[in-house]
């Protein structure tokens, strides 16, 4: 069988030759290893969180109401987007949540292991500053998803019973909530990485 035809396979095969790699580079220093792994997890879980939240706003949402816009058309073709909210929402939103989740963990285990220590960055210590403001940009995010997008998410998607007035509201709170994370995604980004690279700001 070929393992490129199954996700879980492509992914533990990517798993495993990062792995190999790492292992072939490690100079023996364990407190490095384990900083290095916790930083690459955190940019992989990263990467799924911050892509979908892209793939919703720029791609899913605008699509959506392309589709609604459709319906109304005569002649109209496609599935609408009742495909899109069945068979795509549900499982980008299990995939985002826990990307979200992931991605703060391992941001905080970095932040241990680093000598910053979360302490210091929540507080915005001297040398901690920008890390710091990415920490809580990134906490403000991963509630919204947690708090408001993934529960106004379940009934709109008819996960959960609600009223069509709360499906309404709904929907607002989650754009809102998703237009605010994209907003914050950009500066947040911008002080990970200048931390990171210690690039100037």
């Amino acid at each position: 069988m070929n393992p490129l035809k199954s996700i879980p396979m492509t992914v533990g095969l990517g798993f495993i030759l990062a792995i190999i790699i790492s292992l072939s580079l490690n100079h023996g220093d364990p407190a490095n290893s384990l900083w290095s792994l916790a930083t690459w997890l955190h940019v992989f879980f990263g990467i799924i969180w911050i892509g979908l939240l892209y793939y919703f706003n720029f791609v899913q949402v605008p699509g959506v109401a392309a589709a609604l816009s459709d319906m109304n058309k005569p002649n109209k073709d496609g599935p609408g987007p009742a495909a899109i909210n069945k068979y795509i929402a549900p499982t980008a939103l299990f995939y985002f949540r826990w990307g979200a989740l992931l991605t703060w963990i391992t941001g905080a285990a970095t932040l241990q292991i680093s000598g910053i220590g979360i302490h210091n960055a929540f507080t915005l210590q001297p040398g901690a500053e920008v890390i710091g403001i990415g920490s809580w940009l990134g906490t403000i995010m991963l509630f919204n998803v947690w708090g408001l997008i993934w529960p106004n998410q379940k009934r709109i998607l008819g996960m959960v019973e609600a009223t069509d007035e709360k499906i309404a509201k709904g929907k607002v709170i989650a754009l809102m909530a998703s237009r605010t994370n994209t907003l914050l995604s950009i500066p947040m980004l911008m002080c990970m990485s200048s931390h990171m690279h210690g690039l100037p700001l």
